[in-house]
C-alpha cells in the first residue's frame, strides 16, 4: 500500500498547552508517513521552551482523550528559523533517520503573521524542502483519532479530482460530551460569504462516508500537493477569517472537489486558537474580511446586490448577536464600526482572486 508523504503543520500563537495535549494525540497515529512542524507564530510567552519541555518528556501532559506516556520520548526537535526556513537551509539527511514519532520541526517566525501568513511559511517549507506529497493543517487546539489521517489519505488518494478533505469535527467538551459535531461540511452563500455547517450540534450516530462541501474548515485540512501547485498558497491578507473559504472556492474554480471524511475523527476547542468563541478582535477581522471574500469572488453584479444585502440585512443581524454574547459591548462596537470602515475601503481597493505564488 502506498503512504504518500503528509506534512502536518500546527500553527502556534501563546498556545503551548493546547499544542502539546495536540502533539501528545498526533504521536499516537497509525499512519506511517507524516512530518510535525510546529509554526510558532510569534508567540511571546515560553511557548518554545514549554514545547521543548514536552519533547524532552519533561513536561506531563493531561487529557480526558489518552493517558501520556514516555514510550516515544525524547522527541528530536528540529529548529528553524523563518528565514532559514524560507532559504531552504535544513538537514534533512539526519532529520530522516529519526521515525516520525520522534522528531518534530519548530520553526520559529518573527512575528504573527496570521492563520495564512503563519501556515504559509511551514507550508512552502514542506513542499520544496520535505518535498512532501500532502499539507495537513490542524489546528493547536485540538486532539486527533489514531486513524484520522488514514482516513483522509484514503479519500484523497481515490478521485485525482479531490484537491481537499476535512475531518468531520466534534467539539471538544459540549456539556460534558464529546459526540456532538461541530462540523460536518459546509453550503456556502456567496452572496453573505458564509453558509450553513451540516451536522452542526447533532449527536453522531455513526454519521460515516464522504461529503461533498464548499468549504472545510481549517482546523483539520488535508491539501494535495498539485492545488498548491495551481493556485498558489493561502491569501495572506485576510490575517484572520475566510482564510480556507477562499481557498476551497479558488480550488473549486480550478476543477477540484473538496470532502468531509466523516471517517476521520477530530475534536475541537472552539475559539481557543483566538482567545474565545466571540471577541471583539476575532469580529472585526470577520467584518472586515467579508467585504474582501466578495470582492476577490464575486462579478460586479453579484458583489452589488451581495453589498446591499450585507447592509441592509446581515450586518445588523450579526451585530445583534455578537452584543448579546460579548461582555465588552463598547469595544466590540467600536471595532465593527472599524471593521465596517475598513471593508468598505477594501471593496474599492482590492482585484479579483489575486493568485499568491508559491
Amino acid at each position: 500500500m502506498r503512504y504518500p508523504r503528509v506534512s502536518i503543520i500546527i500553527l502556534n500563537w501563546n498556545g503551548w498547552r493546547d499544542t502539546v495535549e495536540c502533539l501528545e494525540s498526533l504521536y499516537r497515529i497509525t499512519y506511517p508517513n507524516y512530518d510535525v512542524i510546529v509554526v510558532d507564530n510569534g508567540s511571546k510567552d515560553d511557548s518554545i521552551e514549554k514545547i521543548k519541555e514536552y519533547a524532552e518528556g519533561k513536561l506531563k501532559v493531561n487529557s480526558k482523550f489518552f493517558e501520556y506516556t514516555l514510550n516515544n520520548k525524547p522527541i528530536k526537535v528540529f529548529e528553524i528559523s523563518e528565514d532559514d526556513a524560507r532559504e531552504g537551509k535544513f538537514n534533512r539527511p539526519l532529520y530522516e533517520k529519526f521515525d516520525p514519532d520522534r522528531r518534530i520541526i519548530l520553526l520559529k517566525n518573527k512575528d504573527n503573521y496570521g492563520f495564512a501568513g503563519g501556515n504559509n511559511v511551514g507550508i512552502k517549507f514542506a513542499l520544496s524542502v520535505l518535498n512532501s506529497d500532502y499539507i495537513l493543517l490542524l489546528n493547536n487546539d485540538t486532539v486527533v483519532d489514531r486513524r484520522f489521517l488514514d482516513e483522509l489519505v484514503k479519500v484523497a488518494e481515490s478521485d485525482d479530482r479531490i484537491g481537499i478533505v476535512g475531518s468531520k469535527i466534534y467539539y471538544y467538551n459540549f456539556n460534558g460530551r464529546i459526540d456532538i459535531i461541530q462540523f460536518g461540511g459546509q453550503r456556502l452563500n456567496m452572496f453573505s460569504g458564509v453558509g450553513k455547517v451540516l451536522y452542526k450540534n447533532w449527536i453522531d450516530n455513526n454519521i460515516n462516508g464522504v461529503i461533498e462541501s464548499d468549504v472545510i474548515n481549517g482546523a483539520s485540512m488535508l491539501i494535495s500537493r498539485k492545488v498548491f501547485d495551481e493556485i498558489g498558497l493561502f491569501y495572506e491578507p485576510y490575517f484572520l477569517y475566510f482564510e480556507e473559504t477562499d481557498f476551497c472556492v479558488r480550488a473549486k474554480r480550478s476543477g477540484y472537489k473538496s470532502v468531509v471524511c466523516m471517517g476521520s475523527r477530530v475534536w475541537h476547542k472552539v475559539g481557543a486558537s483566538t482567545g474565545g468563541n466571540i471577541t471583539s478582535v476575532s469580529f472585526y477581522y470577520f467584518i472586515k474580511n467579508r467585504f474582501r471574500f466578495l470582492k476577490r469572488t464575486l462579478n460586479p453584479l453579484p458583489l452589488t446586490i451581495a453589498t446591499i444585502y450585507l447592509f441592509l440585512i446581515r450586518l445588523w443581524v450579526d451585530l445583534v448577536y455578537s452584543l448579546n454574547k460579548s461582555a465588552q459591548k463598547k469595544r466590540m462596537l467600536i471595532l465593527f464600526l472599524r471593521g465596517l470602515h475598513e471593508g468598505i475601503e477594501v471593496l474599492f481597493k482590492e482585484k479579483r482572486l489575486e493568485q499568491p505564488e508559491l
